[in-house]
């Protein structure tokens, strides 16, 4: 039978779709095919939290089927026909979806302008019908604790009172400094959990397009990133330019007649030398300044928005005072942050349990990723990542700090990193930012470099220069406990970020070569290639230590180790060095770890083809269900990866390199920020597995 979850309320303004996109992220870790169902629709505009959830998770579910009926039909219908007629038409449609999906996440009413009587009531009636597990959500913005807590006791004895599977109560929206008596005091008066999250400033705050889209109002500089950027506060200009500066915020949006240049030009150049960074500039009574004036604009701070709008400085303030961020497709950075805020205070392990989440069969690349981020956090490690300034670093960091992933440390000329982090409308407030020309560190690590490599004639003089490079600089402070890994290559050579760690962290014990594996997340199962990035021609005694450290890493991110030592010939059909030295590799392993299951030599399509398997290799215990591919060769196992990546539409995550004592990984240049965020999630989980302990900060 299909499970379910209903998320419903008990008033408007609960924030609720925060807690939707949490339970809908706790679902597609377990599961490959969840289903989303919406009873009661608003007919007046898009809906945006499942558009969110269709592009962030992928869904291909139909928005036809997402919906019940829209509130005037259903309030019509109730009126004329009875409750038990609505019950009947809107669970017809639920199980409609129900028959498709493994799990329905069903989203309540939102109580607002619904014309329906007994509104808890019906979400009470129809979560019974569906057979769904009911988490409701209070919302405590503005009240003290004592009102936030009787509220949730109060649902919680509507819901229960009237039948309902209660698995857990949210208070959402509560002031933060409230939120752990609000905890406290429920978890003594309630038979199921409470989670109580904080009130988030930034999720209400609206985005800069929002505003413009609300307003009406034409951009006349700006691109992308910066209409992207919340509206954190607002400031209107009046005042002479000295007294103006000193009322801008982190965030703010300007407000201003458009014949004040000196304040736009002012405000601009406050963002530029981030001091403060600066949302945008919204010119009112529809005058612009002139374009000499606009040019210096765009100058001074590229990407910012500066837009118009005909109404005054009195109107135009009514309309924003008025406008909420909402989480919607066009706002990812709101989602990483409701994700992040939902994931630190909800106990995610016992509320999948408690709405019986069992977890699927197949394992999708979505469901790999969301298990790295998972450990990740779950065992606080530091990572170094010493390209700083670099936009898709940036972005990757944003996201990372946002879901509470990791602690970071960034490289570079900090007032350069803090510019080009505001002008994406990046908060590194989490972050750690040090620049290795101006650290105190640089003399320890020149003197440490000087010492390891002593046996190569580098002076402390050369060292103190070397150790001035951010790939030296980051891979130092791991080896020097600093931090627990690092993250390179967006804009550096692999030479560049592997050879520090050559140098300076070096093989672990039992490894002959640092090698590579590619976790290849198929559609239905994730398979290790190795060495696809790292060995042109190893040996066969390099090509069993790879097999070997290939299998270890598999078993370390969940992956059973099943190895195929792969080769253009099955078992003894062929021969030749190729072959031979395949086949010596085989045995080699089997010599040196008896407890892995190995088969090769082994062609690709036995290893990974049951039917095939069959007729080549009927009797192997690898041969059809390998999870670990061993190539021969750099040539082959490069090649092989981005075929399949291409062909089959794999996600690719890596290449993780192993055999170092540290964990160091390498970027593909034309690395995604998702790639750059599985990275680091890779890097802190073999942080977590190298050492106990959390990570050091310098």
């Amino acid at each position: 039978m299909t499970r379910s979850v209903y998320v419903t309320g008990i008033d408007r303004g609960d924030g609720r779709q925060v807690i939707e996109l949490g339970v809908m992220e706790l679902l597609t870790r377990h599961v490959d095919r969840v289903g989303v169902f919406r009873p009661l629709v608003h007919d007046n505009g898009p809906d945006r939290l499942f558009d969110l959830l269709r592009a962030r998770y992928r869904l291909t579910q139909s928005a036809d089927t997402v919906y019940g009926i829209g509130y005037a039909e259903a309030a019509t219908l109730q009126a004329e026909r009875g409750t038990d007629e609505l019950v009947s038409r809107l669970v017809d449609r639920f199980h409609a979806v129900a028959r498709e999906y493994e799990y329905v996440l069903v989203l309540g009413s939102d109580y607002a302008d619904t014309n329906l009587p007994a509104e808890l009531a019906l979400n009470a009636r129809l979560a019974n019908e569906f057979g769904a597990a009911v988490l409701p959500v209070v919302g405590g913005q503005g009240q003290d604790a004592e009102s936030v807590r009787a509220e949730v006791r109060n649902a919680y004895r509507a819901y229960h009172s009237l039948g309902c599977d209660v698995v857990a109560m949210v208070a959402n929206r509560v002031a933060p400094e409230l939120r752990t008596a609000i905890v406290e005091r429920l978890a003594a008066r309630l038979p199921v959990p409470c989670y109580a999250l904080p009130e988030d400033g930034s999720l209400s705050a609206p985005t800069v397009g929002q505003i413009v889209h609300t307003l009406g109002a034409e951009v006349l500089l700006g691109d992308d990133s910066g209409l992207a950027r919340d509206a954190r506060d607002f400031v209107f200009g009046g005042a002479m330019l000295p007294t103006f500066l000193k009322a801008l915020t982190p965030g703010c949006l300007v407000v201003t007649p458009g014949d004040r240049a000196d304040l736009v030009i002012g405000s601009l150049a406050a963002h530029s030398a981030g001091a403060p960074p600066i949302a945008g500039v919204v010119l009112t009574l529809d005058e612009r300044p002139g374009p000499d004036i606009m040019a210096l604009a765009e100058r001074l701070a590229p990407g910012t928005p500066v837009v118009s709008v005909p109404g005054g400085s009195f109107p135009t303030a009514g309309e924003l005072f008025a406008i909420e961020g909402k989480l919607n497709a066009a706002s990812p950075r709101k989602a990483e942050t409701a994700l992040g805020l939902f994931e630190r205070h909800v106990d995610t392990v016992e509320l999948t349990n408690r709405i019986s989440v069992a977890r699927s069969g197949r394992v999708t690349p979505m469901m790999f990723e969301h298990e790295l981020i998972e450990r990740s956090r779950s065992g606080r490690r530091r990572v170094v990542l010493p390209e700083g300034s670099e936009e898709r670093v940036l972005r990757a960091a944003d996201v990372l700090l946002r879901r509470d992933v990791c602690d970071l440390t960034l490289l570079g000329e900090e007032e350069s990193i803090r510019k080009r982090a505001a002008d994406l409308a990046i908060d590194l407030a989490g972050a750690q930012i040090i620049d290795p020309q101006t650290s105190e560190l640089r003399e320890r690590f020149a003197e440490r470099y000087a010492k390891l490599r002593a046996h190569k004639g580098v002076s402390y003089e050369l060292a103190y220069d070397v150790v001035a490079d951010v790939s030296y600089f980051g891979t130092l402070m791991v080896q020097e406990g600093l931090a627990d890994g690092m993250v390179s290559g967006a804009v550096h050579s692999t030479a560049a970020t592997i050879r520090p760690a050559f140098e300076i962290i070096k093989t672990k014990p039992g490894a002959q070569i640092v090698s590579s594996v590619f976790f290849m997340c198929l559609a239905d199962r994730v398979l290790v290639y190795g060495d696809c990035a790292v060995n042109p021609d190893p040996d066969a005694e390099q090509l069993a230590d790879i097999a070997i450290q290939s299998a270890t890493t598999a078993a370390q991110f969940g992956v059973e180790p099943r190895i195929a030592m792969l080769s253009y010939s099955t078992g003894t059909s062929g021969s030749g060095a190729d072959v031979d030295k395949v086949r010596k590799a085989t045995e080699l392993v089997r010599e040196l770890r008896p407890d892995l299951l190995v088969e090769g030599p082994i062609q690709y399509d036995a290893a990974v083809d049951a039917a095939v398997a069959r007729t080549k290799l009927p009797d192997s215990d690898v041969a059809g269900k390998a999870t670990v591919l061993i190539f021969p060769d750099l040539n082959t196992g490069n090649n092989t990866y981005k075929a399949v990546q291409r062909s089959a539409g794999a996600v690719a995550v890596g290449p993780v390199l192993q055999g170092l004592r540290k964990p160091v990984n390498d970027l593909s240049r034309g690395a995604l920020v998702q790639d750059i965020v599985n990275t680091v999630a890779i890097t802190a989980i073999q942080a977590q597995g190298a050492r106990p302990g959390a990570g050091h900060t310098a």
